[in-house]
């Protein structure tokens, strides 16, 4: 199924892959869920710029706002919304009309296939072949691993704290 309007889809926490496909000379993306999956006349870092904004930013201050956090500069993963877990991470730049955004939380396992190409498999049995090497994607992974952990642990700690309360009508 083709969704030209992105209205029609949302990125949700069933969602495992943005995939970048070129079709007919155009990038178009094509949206990986758990049981069935969309293409999307944009590319994979415009919907994950527009599933940001749904949640009230964008994919600029989500990339700006973990670069501060974790002293991250390129291919920098981000959380579209901690409360529902979607972590996603790029397979290069996202400037590149080639970069995919894969779901954190769903994979499963990895395979070295060739030198720039690697195998995800995710918990649901799906598997995708995408062209970033088996190292480049082990280390998004961690990454994302690490960010995952210290945003969790940010939130633990304004929860944890009676004044949660007061910081949100502080403002």
């Amino acid at each position: 199924m083709v969704n030209e309007n992105f209205s029609m889809y949302e990125v949700t926490p069933n969602t495992l892959a943005l995939i970048s496909n070129k079709i007919d000379g155009r990038y178009v993306t094509q949206l990986l869920e758990d049981r069935e999956y969309y293409y999307i006349k944009k590319s994979p870092s415009k919907v994950m710029d527009l599933a940001c904004k749904f949640f009230g930013s964008s994919l600029k201050g989500r990339q700006d706002g973990v670069k501060d956090m974790c002293n991250f500069s390129n291919k920098v993963p981000i959380c579209i919304d901690p409360s529902s877990g979607m972590y996603f991470f790029p397979t290069s730049s996202p400037q590149n009309a080639n970069c995919s955004w894969v779901a954190h939380s769903h994979i499963d396992q990895i395979k070295k296939l060739r030198s720039q190409s690697t195998q995800i498999t995710f918990k649901n049995g799906q598997s995708i072949v995408l062209a970033i090497s088996h190292g480049s994607l082990l280390n998004q992974i961690q990454r994302t691993a690490q960010y995952r952990y210290l945003l969790d642990k940010r939130i633990k700690y304004l929860m944890q704290t009676n004044n949660a309360d007061m910081v949100a009508e502080s403002n």
